[in-house]
Formats: structure tokens, sequence, C-alpha cells
């Protein structure tokens, strides 16, 4: 866990009193770089969500196997949006570990998941760490960074890994993934998870007023239904629109798993061609 005493990473303009999505995130992981105010907001939670922090842990190990399959499919760079306080296991690990030259453009908000991920990138040449908001497409892919280790002329990974429930619906959510899917050549992919109570819904709804209280990016649940209009120009790939530890496990799960429980949906699909 984070040291409060000692926080001489942490950038100046943080408010530390207030929590982060990233930070939360993270300490969900078992990462080091939150604070109290995070780890509250999370036991909170799990006094009414006992499998907390299951959600965080499914993510992730969907966005490995995720990644490893875009790789199958010969995916050699990925844009990463809302990429988080950095953790083991995160892309450009996961990608470089079988290919040295695989390209990776992470992107956040948050300044504490973009100055701890400038540290851990700093002598790779295939990765680099924007502050952004993907709210911003054309922010996010007109900056020198991203042109400089992104080729729009070949295929790309676009990730949106428990992110899209950030965007409200005055965001404008299909619009936005929408013009990241325009610089998406054919062969491309978006990996997707979102959270939702499409399952245990007064559990879930408790769980996001306590996040929603004292936070930097209030979440919005949405059903199964709601997610899929989300996706209706992408073409998904077996097994579909599932929880994420459902997304081509590895092998079989523990018998007290419920997958529900993570309260999300996880999906890799192909992009349409724009209109």
């Amino acid at each position: 866990m984070a040291d409060d005493v000692s926080l001489s990473w942490v950038p100046p303009e943080v408010d530390t009193a207030k929590s982060s999505p990233a930070r939360v995130y993270d300490y969900g992981l078992g990462g080091s770089h939150n604070f109290e105010v995070d780890r509250a907001v999370l036991d909170k939670i799990k006094e009414i969500v006992p499998s907390t922090p299951q959600p965080a842990q499914d993510n992730r190990a969907f966005l490995r196997r995720a990644v490893r399959f875009c790789q199958e499919q010969g995916i050699r760079q990925f844009l990463d949006l809302g990429s988080g306080v950095p953790t083991v296991g995160n892309v450009h690990e996961i990608a470089q570990q079988t290919d040295p030259g695989a390209r990776v453009v992470y992107v956040d908000i948050d300044p504490i998941a973009v100055a701890h991920s400038q540290r851990i990138l700093a002598g790779n040449g295939n990765a680099v760490v924007l502050h952004a908001d993907m709210r911003r497409p054309d922010e996010v892919l007109d900056a020198p960074e991203t042109r400089r280790l992104l080729d729009f002329d070949e295929p790309i990974a676009v990730l949106m890994v428990a992110m899209a429930h950030y965007l409200a619906d005055e965001d404008d959510p299909v619009g936005i993934l929408n013009r990241y899917r325009a610089v998406q050549r054919p062969g491309s992919y978006l990996v997707f998870s979102h959270m939702t109570d499409e399952d245990h819904p007064e559990d879930m709804r408790r769980a996001v007023e306590i996040f929603n209280a004292d936070t930097t990016e209030p979440m919005i649940l949405r059903s199964r239904a709601e997610i899929e209009h989300l996706l209706e120009d992408y073409d998904l790939v077996e097994p579909g629109l599932v929880y994420p530890s459902q997304w081509r496990s590895d092998g079989p799960l523990p018998a007290e798993h419920d997958p529900s429980r993570s309260a999300f949906f996880a999906a890799v699909g192909s992009p349409h061609p724009p209109a």
C-alpha cells in the first residue's frame, strides 16, 4: 500500500483528499500507488459486495488474454485508453514479452497514473503515456507521441477496459467509440469491458453510490442491452459479450468463483468500416 507520510512521488496538482478510479483500481489489484481515501472507498464497497476486489482482478486477467489474442491475430500496436496506475501485467509487459517491437500508447487523465507510468516507461522506446482525456479522441489521436509511435495505416488494438462506464450519456459514448473506430484499419480490434448492474442491481447501485460520493470520475452502470448498443458497430469474436472470466478462460474456473460477481461484461470485436 501507499505510504501516506512520504508522498514525494505525488504530482503537486493531485488532490489527495479525493479518491480516483485509477488509484481505487490499483488498490483492488494489490498495487502501492493509492491513498487512504482510495482504500476506504473499496473497503466500504467490500462490506456490500464481499467478492470485491474480484472485478479488478477478473478485468486484469481478461486484459492479459485479450492482448495475447490480438497478438495472435497479428496486432503489433495498442492504444490503451484509461490505462490507470501501472501494476504487474500492463499491456506493454504482456505484448513485449513475446514481441519486443510491440508498440503501446497509454492514455490516462489521472496525473499519478501518468507520472508513475513515465518512470516505468523511461528507456522503453516502444511505449509512451499521454496525460489526456479519452473523451477527446482528436487530442489523443493527434498527439505527437501517438503519431510517432502508432501507424494508423496498419491494424491497431484500441483498449477501453473498465473505462466506458465513466462516459456519461451526455458525453456521447457511441460517438467517442466511432471516432476511435474511424482510425482502425481492417484487421483491428476493440478490447472492451463495462461495469453493469444487470445481475446484482441493488448491491451494485449501493456500491456505486459509495464510489461516486467523493471521486474525481463518477461511474455509470449500464444494462447488458445498453452495453450491446455501445458495441453495435463491432463484430464480436467468440464467445461474444460475457463476464470477463468467461472470455476465453485459460482453464476451468474454481468452483467458488461466480463470474457474475465481477459485475462486468467484456468483449473483443472487430470494427465495422466507417460509413
